[in-house]
């Protein structure tokens, strides 16, 4: 069966129609772990270009597996975690900023349902604190979106009522996590991935690990010398954000060494991506010049964010790619790889387990971008609409720009050249369609709640 076949029909289903058994099929899905770090840009990581943070060991996972030079998440927080875990645009579920309605299906429901055992830690902020949504206090709402265990910060309270870091209000499965006065919070997250992976090696795991790292407020991690002064610890300052950046590296140096210890890293798929781009105080170096934090912004800064795949056993050699991804394109790629039919996926994105696999060639020419924040008016957040490339972008109100060579989209383009004409025809085309789809709102109208 050639590629295009085990991309239409996922791994298991290939298997099934080889005549493997169960168990052999079992053997060849791969435990999956997504790590999603918070409001960490493209440019903070050194594979990337960046020069302003040490990230040893995702330097060397990006030279062991994939990097992913061109994937695009929403601008802001929520809008990406939306995103990601349903893989539909937001005009079609995004209903407002720090909620995701129980009518809809995410990536852990599905692959729950083939099996797989089930867990998130980190961030939450999908309750409905904001509005005070009915059932914003419902702390069984993980498990509803298919995961059968967690820990997570921000489920039920807002941060005023406890932060993520120096003595952090963390809840697990039901229970506030009591004791912590002396704990750092990525710590206690970590601890219970670990724990999760120590007691389902033998199983077949799904790990989301939206990391609460690097997010704002800036503060002292365990390798600074302001943590051992308890006092210091809430400190603020922008100098803190390249400590903790490297804090994420550590953690998932800590993380491989887990895996390989229970022997099952060469079976593994370890994802590591960011909800957005890097928070608008910081300025990074990298080898292209400075690069400003452009968080909440549309212009790409704003949304192009790392990823890199390393699965062992199946990604070998390492190697760049360089075609678009959006963030709609991971679930259809996991329930992909747990071997479900597509028919069955209601999704906007396209699977990249051909990429992962070996393939070079492009699952898609362009991507379509709805962000409308939701946030209310003191944001200052853009409300628009886009079609882009890895090189060019047309915004609904048709101005047009080369973003390789104008990343801060100041020159909107008006003599082009017929290569340009052609491209810029085919994303006005997009734009239109998704116009007479769902005709956009720029105010804080809720968005359809059903696909």
């Amino acid at each position: 069966m050639d590629r295009l076949s085990l991309t239409t029909f996922g791994i298991s289903s290939l298997i099934v129609a080889s005549g493997c058994s169960v168990a052999e099929q079992e053997v060849a899905r791969p435990n999956i772990i997504l790590i999603m770090t918070d409001d960490q840009g493209y440019e903070t990581l050194g594979c990337n270009g960046g020069l302003s943070y040490d990230t040893p060991v995702l330097d060397r996972l990006a030279s062991e597996g994939i990097r992913f030079t061109n994937c695009y998440a929403q601008s802001l927080s929520t809008p990406s975690r939306v995103k990601i875990m349903t893989g539909k645009y937001n005009f079609r579920n995004y209903e407002h900023f720090g909620y995701l309605n129980p009518n809809q299906k995410t990536f852990a429901n599905y692959l729950k349902d083939e099996g797989y055992k089930t867990a998130i830690a980190g961030k939450w902020q999908l309750n409905g604190l904001n509005r005070n949504n009915i059932g914003n206090q419902d702390i069984t709402r993980p498990y509803h979106f298919g995961f059968d265990e967690y820990c997570l910060w921000q489920l039920h309270r807002r941060n005023q009522e406890g932060e993520r870091y120096a003595d952090p209000l963390i809840y697990k499965n039901g229970e506030k996590v009591e004791g912590l006065e002396d704990s750092y919070g990525p710590d206690v997250l970590y601890n219970f991935v670990a724990d999760f992976i120590d007691r389902k090696a033998d199983s077949h795991f799904f790990i989301y690990y939206p990391m609460v790292l690097p997010h704002s407020p800036f503060v002292p991690t365990p390798n600074c010398p302001e943590w051992r002064n308890k006092e210091r610890r809430h400190d603020g300052d922008d100098r803190f954000f390249k400590a903790m950046v490297e804090y994420i590296d550590e953690i998932v140096g800590r993380l491989e060494n887990k895996l390989k210890e229970n022997g099952i890293w060469e079976n593994t798929l370890l994802l590591f991506t960011s909800d957005n781009g890097t928070h608008r105080r910081i300025v990074s170096e990298t080898i292209h010049g400075e690069v400003a934090g452009s968080k909440g912004l549309s212009i790409n800064y704003g949304n192009h964010v790392p990823l890199i795949a390393v699965w062992p056993s199946v990604i070998t050699g390492g190697r760049v790619y360089d075609g678009i991804i959006s963030f709609a394109d991971f679930l259809p790629t996991l329930t992909d790889i747990a071997g479900i039919d597509p028919c069955y996926v209601r999704t906007d994105g396209r699977s990249f387990l051909p990429v992962l696999e070996g393939s070079d060639s492009p699952i898609q020419d362009e991507i379509f971008i709805h962000y409308s924040p939701r946030s209310g008016p003191e944001g200052g957040w853009p409300h628009t609409r886009w079609v882009m490339d890895g090189n060019y972008k047309l915004y609904r109100d048709m101005k047009f720009f080369n973003t390789e060579n104008d990343p801060l989209e100041e020159y909107p383009l008006t003599d082009l050249n017929s290569k340009e004409q052609n491209l810029r025809q085919r994303f006005e085309s997009v734009i239109h369609e998704k116009e007479r789809e769902f005709p956009f709102h720029w105010n804080d109208e809720p968005a359809i709640p059903e696909y």
